[in-house]
């Protein structure tokens, strides 16, 4: 199929309207494969104005007279109005967005055409493999060891290549337990906290079944966990579901690890909302924060009851157990829930970030999301296929990318120096995870990128950050090394609302944000200064 055939009509006159903030813009609207164009008049900005069409979310037309105008609600949370010249060429130009931007095949999007200056095909993807990870980890301990025994995705095709197992478990055990495991997510080492010597594991549900199976494998892989630690060492198993979820799970198949089976773990149920409910909670509030016109009473109520922000204090509250655990009580902890790749990732990263000094850095955090959301597969074109404003009926959208984002940034609001990545990176990554012109957020999967051969044909996303120019946007000027545990509060007084994100398009700057700007001013000038005199004494 050539984008040509869904692009009905490929120019008109148009103005852009953007917000209540940015002027109008006049011009030429354009259409193509990927993008819609708006070439300003000769008298008016030289700048051409550029959208992704993958990045809108819902679109709304209507006409009157012999114009029409064209709405478009975005997937970063933007409100366009385009008002065109000609009815047949609004309703056209309408029909071509819808279908050019909701086109389902992964290799026609346009990370696939995208070639920036400066980038080349193949930079940054090794940025953060595995096997870096390991390396970090067997300078602390020799009780763990790579696997390639998901070398060709057969046994986990959500589960990267190469994975960190107990050192005393063999391959044949692994693919036992895998068997044992929904969709095959066996325990695997999630981080490893050198100053307890304990470690974080993430898996999904084991497939008890109302039969009550065991696996001697899946029994074996969990003590030798708790052997590799130390004689007596003993073990949490955190799971995201209510008890009564989990007891209904053994129902179809599903279940938890028997006390029994597997002394030396205890279970706590500590159940996260995901799913059709959460993404509701997005819409809810993304819904609340563009209305410009409500009472206090009626935003305060509204802010309430869409609950994000009970969200926001479950997933931290339940990070903070895990990092407890290890940190204070010198447990090992494996998380999961059912499938394994949601709210599972959400606890596991957060915890990292709240023991990790090196995950607070900018490449340290970087890793962690590869690691820890991309490559232990969270399912990102599913879970990002629309973000707030979409029509349709949510089925497999979710935003626990975003609600960790969220989290990350209450850590820098609660510990401003103790993140070197602003909040300049997590709107980015949010942006990104949307839509994108690179392909690391692209699938659902290791297994579907190499299949799509994401690494050799679309540029990396980390390539694009790590840019010299980008820098200045996404540090934190602020930083200082913590290398102690940063134990985040969340009392109600403590989370605040994520103004940055939810009201970034209807709101002009605040005085923080242009406090911020002069801090950089200021770090940079004095970098400058110091730089022209160790040139001078040199």
């Amino acid at each position: 199929m050539e984008f040509s055939e869904l692009i009905r009509t490929n120019r008109a006159q148009a103005e852009l309207l953007q917000g209540p903030e940015a002027p109008p813009l006049r011009g030429t609207l354009c259409v193509t494969g990927h993008h819609l164009l708006l070439s300003p008049a000769p008298q008016s900005t030289p700048d051409l104005w550029l959208l992704l069409l993958r990045c809108v979310d819902s679109i709304e037309k209507r006409v009157a007279g012999d114009s029409g105008t064209i709405t478009l609600r975005c997937k970063d949370l933007r409100v366009l109005q385009l008002d065109i010249e000609g009815v047949e060429a609004t309703l056209d130009i309408a029909r071509s967005i819808e279908a050019l931007s909701s086109l389902e095949s992964v290799i026609t999007s346009f990370p696939f055409f995208y070639r920036p200056r400066g980038l080349r095909l193949g930079d940054a993807w090794h940025f953060h493999p595995p096997e870096r990870y390991f390396k970090r980890v067997a300078r602390e301990t020799n009780a763990w060891r790579l696997s390639e025994v998901n070398q060709d995705f057969s046994l986990c095709p959500s589960y990267p290549r190469v994975v960190i197992v107990p050192r005393a478990v063999d391959d044949t055990a692994l693919a036992r337990s895998a068997r044992f495991r929904q969709g095959g997510r066996f325990p695997v080492l999630s981080y490893h906290h050198a100053r307890s010597g304990t470690v974080l594991l993430r898996s999904s549900q084991p497939l008890t079944g109302p039969q009550k199976r065991r696996c001697a494998e899946d029994e074996e892989l969990l003590r030798a966990v708790l052997a590799g630690v130390c004689p007596g060492a003993r073990g949490f198993i955190v799971d995201m579901r209510s008890a009564q979820a989990a007891k209904q799970a053994r129902m179809t198949g599903g279940g938890t690890e028997a006390k029994a089976a597997y002394p030396g773990w205890k279970r706590l149920h500590r159940p996260l909302e995901r799913g059709r409910s959460l993404q509701e909670s997005f819409m809810r509030l993304v819904e609340a924060c563009g209305d410009t016109e409500q009472s206090m009473d009626r935003w305060l109520s509204r802010l309430e009851g869409c609950r994000w922000l009970a969200h926001v204090k479950e997933a931290l509250s339940t990070a903070c157990l895990a990092a407890q655990g290890m940190e204070r009580e010198g447990a090992c902890i494996l998380v999961h829930g059912a499938e394994g790749t949601d709210s599972t990732l959400l606890v596991t990263s957060l915890a990292q970030l709240i023991l990790d000094p090196t995950s607070r850095t900018m490449i340290g955090f970087q890793e962690l999301v590869e690691r820890e959301w991309i490559q232990a597969g969270h399912p990102f074109q599913m879970r990002c296929a629309h973000s707030a404003f979409s029509h349709a009926r949510p089925k497999q959208e979710a935003p626990t990318f975003l609600l960790f984002l969220d989290c990350v940034w209450q850590l820098g609001h609660q510990f401003p120096l103790s993140l070197e990545f602003g909040e300049g990176l997590l709107l980015a990554l949010f942006e990104h995870a949307y839509a994108s012109p690179f392909g690391t957020f692209l699938c659902n999967s290791e297994k579907e990128r190499c299949l799509c051969e994401v690494r050799t044909r679309t540029h990396s996303l980390w390539s694009g950050l790590n840019q010299l120019k980008e820098q200045r946007k996404l540090r934190n000027p602020l930083y200082v090394l913590n290398p102690l545990a940063i134990w985040p509060s969340v009392e109600p007084q403590s989370l605040r609302l994520w103004q940055g994100l939810f009201l970034r398009w209807t709101r002009p700057p605040e005085p923080s944000e242009v406090a911020w700007e002069r801090v950089w001013q200021i770090v940079t000038e004095r970098e400058n200064t110091e730089d022209s005199q160790s040139t001078a004494s040199a």
